[in-house]
C-alpha cells in the first residue's frame, strides 16, 4: 500500500513538473514552486528525486518507456502491418494530444537531462522509431530503411505539433485530422521512394 501511495505521488510530481516546465522553462522553474504544485515544500521533493535534474530525467525516461512499450504492444497485438500502422498512429496521437507538456519539455530541455539518461532516451526512442520502420517496410517491401525511417520522423513533427495545434479543433477532429495526415504521409512517402 505504501508502494503504491510513493507511485501515485511519484506521478503526481512528474505530471506538475511536466506542465511547470512547460510552461516556465526547466531553469526557470524552482524547486520551492514545483513543491508549491503538489502541495508540499520544495525539499519534500528530495524524498522522491535527488534533485530538479534527477527529476526531469525521470520525466523523460518514463515517457519514453512508456511509448516503447505501447508501441511493442500494439504492434504485436496487430493482425497484420496495416493494423499496425493505424494503431501506432492512433496511440501516438492519442499520447501527443493528451501530453502536449511532455513533448514542449522534450523539446527544448533535453539536453539538460544527465548524460546516463540521456542515453538512455535516445536508445528508447531509436528502438520506438525502428518499431514504425518495420510495419512500414512489411507494407512498402523495397524501399530503402533510410526513406522510411526519414518519413517516420517527419511525421513524428506533425503529431508532436499538437502543443501548437492542438485547441483549435474539437480534440475528436484533431485526432481524425491527424490520422488521416499521418497515415497518408508515411504511405505516399514510401510510395514514392525510388528503391535502392
Amino acid at each position: 500500500m505504501a508502494n503504491r501511495a510513493a507511485g501515485a505521488r511519484r506521478a503526481e510530481i512528474l505530471r506538475a513538473a511536466a506542465e511547470l516546465f512547460a510552461a516556465r522553462g526547466y531553469h526557470g522553474a524552482s524547486i520551492e514552486e514545483l513543491g508549491r504544485a503538489v502541495g508540499t515544500s520544495g525539499p519534500a521533493l528530495y524524498r522522491h528525486f535527488p534533485g530538479k535534474e534527477a527529476l526531469l530525467g525521470a520525466m523523460l525516461l518514463e515517457i519514453s518507456e512508456r511509448l516503447a512499450a505501447q508501441g511493442a504492444e500494439l504492434a504485436a497485438a496487430a493482425a497484420g502491418p496495416g493494423a499496425a500502422l493505424d494503431a501506432l498512429l492512433r496511440g501516438h496521437i492519442d499520447f501527443a494530444l493528451n501530453e502536449p507538456a511532455l513533448i514542449t519539455v522534450h523539446d527544448r530541455e533535453l539536453g539538460n537531462v544527465p548524460e546516463p539518461d540521456r542515453r538512455r532516451i535516445r536508445s528508447l526512442q531509436r528502438g520506438y522509431t525502428e518499431r514504425w520502420v518495420a510495419v512500414l517496410a512489411e507494407l512498402r517491401p523495397g524501399v530503402p530503411a533510410e526513406t522510411l525511417r526519414a518519413g517516420v520522423h517527419a511525421v513524428f513533427g506533425l503529431l508532436n505539433s499538437t502543443p501548437h495545434s492542438a485547441g483549435r479543433l474539437a480534440p475528436e477532429r484533431m485526432s481524425a485530422l491527424l490520422f488521416r495526415m499521418g497515415r497518408a504521409a508515411l504511405l505516399s512517402s514510401a510510395e514514392d521512394a525510388p528503391a535502392g
